[in-house]
């Protein structure tokens, strides 16, 4: 790992650390943006996988996924993470949202709901040197005091309170790695997210016949170390995982 970067490694497996120029900026913001099914969550497994491989300590919040799912989909692309997670490197927490958008688990009406405040006061998260969620604006459109900012037309406010607390992370050399699905929440909510990312990765998702096609988009990558092209193919097998294509895949 260079001092300005933190490795994704995996560079015998796929070519994603070279395409990205090395890594992803040592104390930054990584926002990955796309709809449903174009990738994200894969995305931000494999990043979490080969994060522990370069034995940087990382934390994995998913709102889609409980433990036992987790560890099923990441074997799934030959991503064992049993090891990480027995070692401390990796520290996952489900943070399942139920259909009334309640994160599972609470146990009192003061705690329901109050998601946004739950994450910031978690300490232990934000020990980990790299921070990912996994889907943020799950989060983001089910916490009362943004839904009621929101409501006042004040979202851009509310998120910039939180950008203040990723910041002042970053400057403490964390990494946070966001992933947004941006059919679900206002533009006015994540427009103050995508001007400050460092990073920021647009998913598309392509259905050509029986084949599914996906591409990075690279919007923004501030502190690069190599050279990062602004399209990156890839696709993604079971019992392999992600798969760069060529550049010639249209």
């Amino acid at each position: 790992m260079s001092s300005n970067q933190y490795s994704i490694g995996l560079q015998e497996h796929d070519r994603l650390e070279k395409e990205l120029g090395g890594g992803l900026p040592v104390g930054s913001i990584v926002l990955i943006e796309g709809d449903y099914g174009a990738g994200k969550s894969v995305l931000s497994q494999r990043f979490t996988y080969g994060f522990t491989q370069e034995d940087i300590v990382t934390t994995l919040v998913s709102t889609e996924l409980g433990v036992r799912g987790f560890l099923d989909q990441m074997h799934s692309l030959t991503y064992d993470m049993v090891k990480p997670m027995l070692d401390e490197e990796m520290l996952f927490i489900p943070a399942e949202i139920d259909a009334s958008g309640t994160l599972t688990g609470s146990e009192s009406d003061d705690e329901r709901k109050q998601l946004l405040k739950r994450m910031m006061e978690a300490e232990t998260m934000w020990d980990a040197d790299v921070i990912l969620v996994d889907t943020f604006d799950a989060i983001l459109r089910n916490d009362p005091k943004f839904e009621a900012l929101v409501r006042q037309n004040e979202e851009r406010q509310a998120a910039l309170e939180i950008i203040s607390f990723f910041r002042d992370l970053t400057t403490k050399g964390k990494t946070i790695v966001l992933t947004v699905d941006p059919s679900t929440v206002d533009e006015e909510a994540i427009g103050p997210f995508r001007s400050i990312a460092d990073v920021y990765l647009e998913l598309e998702m392509v259905e050509v016949g029986n084949d599914v096609r996906r591409n990075i988009f690279v919007k923004r990558f501030a502190g690069m170390g190599e050279q990062v092209g602004d399209r990156i193919g890839f696709s993604v097998r079971s019992g392999i995982g992600i798969v760069i294509e060529s550049r010639s895949v249209a």
